[in-house]
């Protein structure tokens, strides 16, 4: 193997951004591929697919056998507020794989007992955000009902690109809160990306399931991410 392509892949895997090494199995040639990228042909389809799935195998290109070698970051989820729906929605979200932070000022919500092995930040997600940035492998989940909680951290993981973006509200409640990001600044396109009602639309109507619907959505989200980047990029 490269060694210059080991490095470039290591540097690509310590910034937490997804890249493919792809080895010829009958020459040893490899070749590095981020998930930037563009992407064409059979062998586009099959990085695609394994960049979605976040699993290493072979796979046959244009009569080669190739050997993909997948690193994509654990996917982490950041829950704005302490609320009912984050109790159900912290351990489901560990079981599925993601690491889950929860953060809320209030600290009458955000208590340990709450929230059994999880890790939980009672400060703003001003404070806790400029030192756990959002990136492009989180999902963020605003819950508070509360514009002087939830806006910040909405406006923040659109400008991170973070794969997924949702936020609990009725329609009327969402209106306002376009109003108010774009004042801030963001694009129509941008705010677009907030899934609002936040969750499938599974008729859910308790805490739990709420949390299960979406959990379902961010897992949607994450499975298909680089296929949608394929697409815009058509």
């Amino acid at each position: 193997m490269d060694i210059d392509l080991l490095k470039q892949a290591n540097a690509e895997r310590s910034a937490r951004r997804a890249v493919i090494l792809a080895t010829d199995l009958e020459t040893g040639a490899a070749t590095l591929h981020r998930e930037s990228d563009r992407r064409d042909g059979d062998l586009g389809v099959a990085l695609t697919r394994a960049f979605d799935s976040a699993k290493s195998g072979n796979v046959e290109v244009d009569g080669r056998q190739l050997f993909l070698n997948v690193h994509v970051p654990p996917a982490r989820l950041v829950v704005i507020g302490a609320v009912h729906i984050s109790q159900a929605l912290a351990p489901m979200a560990r079981l599925a794989g993601l690491d889950v932070e929860i953060i809320d000022p209030r600290t009458a919500f955000a208590t340990p007992e709450r929230f059994p092995d999880t890790a939980l930040s009672a400060e703003w997600p001003e404070t806790v955000l400029t030192t756990r940035p959002l990136d492009a492998f989180t999902a963020l989940a605003a819950l508070t009902h509360d514009p002087k909680i939830d806006d910040f951290p909405l406006e923040a993981a659109l400008r991170a690109n973070c794969f997924y973006v949702g936020a609990l509200g009725s329609r009327k409640t969402h209106a306002k809160r376009v109003e108010r990001l774009v004042a801030a600044g963001l694009s129509e396109a941008e705010i677009a990306r907030i899934r609002a009602p936040i969750g499938f639309a599974i008729g859910a109507a308790s805490p739990a399931e709420i949390a299960v619907s979406v959990l379902a959505e961010i897992i949607g989200a994450l499975r298909t991410r680089a296929s949608r980047q394929m697409e815009a990029q058509a």
